[in-house]
């Protein structure tokens, strides 16, 4: 599975973004893989294609914002997506 582009960091808009939409499989891989004690190094090196070893404050930044961001989909922004369908 390929992951589409990223920036370092995601959005931190209170509202879903188009960056968040194609990212939301991003996110929910990130999501199975922190439940299951993943550790950041593997996730970022597979989901984002990172080089922890060579990159390691880059790559710790990308999974924890990208992770963050996920957490707050789960908490805030799935309610964004629930008033959307309504007004489908």
């Amino acid at each position: 599975m390929t992951t589409p582009p990223f920036d370092d960091a995601p959005p931190a808009d209170e509202h879903i973004t188009a960056y968040d939409e194609r990212h939301f499989i991003t996110y929910l891989r990130i999501l199975d893989a922190a439940d299951e004690g993943a550790d950041w190094r593997e996730v970022a090196a597979i989901v984002f294609r990172l080089d922890p070893a060579a990159e390691p404050d880059r790559s710790r930044r990308v999974y924890d914002g990208h992770l963050g961001r996920a957490r707050w989909m789960t908490t805030h922004g799935y309610r964004h997506l629930l008033e959307k369908s309504r007004n489908l």
